[in-house]
């Protein structure tokens, strides 16, 4: 049977390529996605992608995962950083969920080195640009 996982991003990520790319790089995020589906199918692994800025539409997506996915990649964004709400739906699903970032959240603003998420999540990565979403692909691919 093929595992399918499912990557959220979160809010203001759909402007990949735009938004301080010194930071998050130049990469547009239909280009980042076209990879990661790409890496996933590498790996045997069949993908579907998930983008909103909106905390509701993101609990729903991860309520949803929990009977159609076998993991979830999510780069929560600022959402990380204090939503409750998100962590608890990652809590409730019982499917392993690997938080991702595309900077190194620690080396930036004192606020993004805390994740209230992170304590729900299989593991965190981050500051390997768009390589932080293709090593979760991996670790996904391995559990």
């Amino acid at each position: 049977m093929i595992k399918k996982i499912l990557v959220i991003h979160g809010p203001n990520l759909n402007l990949l390529g735009e938004r301080e790319p010194g930071i998050y790089g130049d990469m547009s995020i239909d280009t980042l996605n076209s990879n990661i589906v790409g890496r996933a199918k590498e790996k045997g692994l069949e993908c579907e992608i998930f983008q909103s800025n909106h905390e509701g539409a993101i609990i729903d997506k991860l309520h949803e995962a929990r009977k159609l996915f076998d993991g979830v990649i999510i780069n929560a964004g600022a959402y990380t950083h204090y939503s409750y709400a998100i962590r608890d739906a990652i809590a409730a699903i019982k499917i392993p969920v690997i938080e991702v970032h595309i900077s190194n959240v620690f080396a930036r603003d004192e606020f993004r080195s805390n994740s209230v998420i992170a304590p729900v999540c299989k593991g965190s990565i981050s500051g390997f640009g768009f390589g932080s979403y293709y090593l979760a692909v991996q670790a996904l691919a391995e559990l």
